[in-house]
């Protein structure tokens, strides 16, 4: 498909990430152009889903190489957002990218981490209450699929990120791009972020 932008999207996993959350933005980024996507897990060795899936991994996050990070959520999430070191990696491999984008409570990482302090976000509505307790000085939205703030998007729970993914898309590449994304992979494209039967 055509493009008019070059993407690498380092995915950052660790045990216990929600697999959709995964799954449903690399199905949308894999399908650009020129795009190019890799998975990475704290020492680079497999890493489980919170449905049992085990993922090979293409590096460690010391050799991310993209200049997008995607954070995903996960039952994971609530013990790393106190892990001293894994925030620590988060950090680093933030300052290298261009962009950060998050999924579902992956937003909460971004927050523990004070990566998203002066931007606005949002997160799964279901965990809201408890992903909102990190970081300082930020506008977290209750009513917002997804929330794109400069360099900064993140996203509602789970199926969110894929809305996102496309919204992105239409973003970098114009909407037609995203229509013939989303049209491939049969689904019914939203780019409206206000759009949000979830909202709390």
């Amino acid at each position: 498909m055509s493009r008019r932008s070059s993407r690498r999207f380092s995915i950052v996993l660790f045990e216990e990430f929600e697999l959709l959350d995964v799954a449903g933005p690399l199905e949308i980024l894999s399908k650009v152009e020129g795009w190019d996507t890799e998975l990475l897990s704290p020492d680079g060795r497999p890493v489980g889903a919170s449905q049992g899936v085990r993922f090979e991994v293409d590096g460690s996050y010391a050799q991310k190489s993209g200049d997008v990070l995607v954070i995903p959520g996960g039952l994971g999430t609530r013990t790393l957002a106190h892990d001293e070191e894994f925030l620590r990696n988060l950090t680093s491999m933030a300052n290298g990218a261009s962009v950060l984008m998050s999924v579902c409570t992956g937003s909460a990482l971004l927050a523990a981490a004070g990566l998203l302090e002066g931007y606005k976000a949002t997160s799964n509505k279901r965990a809201f209450a408890w992903a909102t307790g990190f970081g300082c000085d930020i506008d977290w939205r209750k009513s917002a699929r997804w929330v794109h703030d400069r360099d900064r998007w993140t996203s509602s729970g789970v199926s969110a990120g894929t809305d996102m993914a496309a919204a992105f898309v239409a973003a970098e590449c114009g909407v037609d791009v995203a229509r013939e994304v989303a049209s491939a992979i049969e689904l019914r494209l939203n780019l409206d972020a206000d759009e949000d039967p979830f909202a709390v």
